[in-house]
C-alpha cells in the first residue's frame, strides 16, 4: 500500500506560479512512476504529467511548455504551475504505480494509488 498526500495548492492570480508537492509513503526509487492528474468540477479527471523512475518526463498538452514535473528527496514529488490561467483552476492529484514502462503512465485507471487532491484556484 502506497500513501500519498499532496500540498501546496492555493488560490493566485493569472500569471502567478505555484509549486504543488507530492509525498510517498515510501521511496520514489520504488515507484514505476510517479503522476499527477487534474479535475475540474464536472469535468474528466485530465493527465498533467509523468516522471519515471529513470527521472524521464511526459507531459500532456495542458502542462507543455508551463508546467514542470519533478523529485526532490527520496520521497517527494512536485510540479512547478508556472504562467497559471483561469482554466487550470482544478483539484491536483498525485497518483503511483509500482511498475511502468515508458508511455504507460498516462492513463488514470494505471494507478491504482491516490493522493487526496490539493485545490487550485487561478482567477483572472
Amino acid at each position: 500500500q502506497v500513501e500519498l498526500v499532496e500540498s501546496g495548492g492555493g488560490s493566485v492570480q493569472a500569471g502567478e506560479s505555484l509549486q504543488l508537492s507530492c509525498e510517498a509513503s515510501i521511496y520514489t526509487s520504488n515507484t514505476g512512476c510517479m503522476a499527477w492528474f487534474r479535475q475540474a468540477p464536472g469535468m474528466e479527471r485530465e493527465w498533467v504529467a509523468s516522471i519515471y523512475t529513470d527521472s524521464s518526463t511526459e507531459y500532456g498538452d495542458a502542462a507543455k511548455g508551463r508546467f514542470a514535473i519533478f523529485q526532490g528527496n527520496a520521497n517527494h514529488t512536485f510540479l512547478q504551475l508556472n504562467s497559471l490561467e483561469p482554466a487550470d483552476s482544478a483539484i491536483y492529484y498525485c497518483a503511483a504505480r509500482v511498475s511502468a514502462d515508458h508511455g504507460s503512465c498516462q492513463k488514470q485507471n494505471a494507478f491504482p494509488y491516490w493522493g487526496q487532491g490539493t485545490q487550485v484556484t487561478v482567477s483572472s
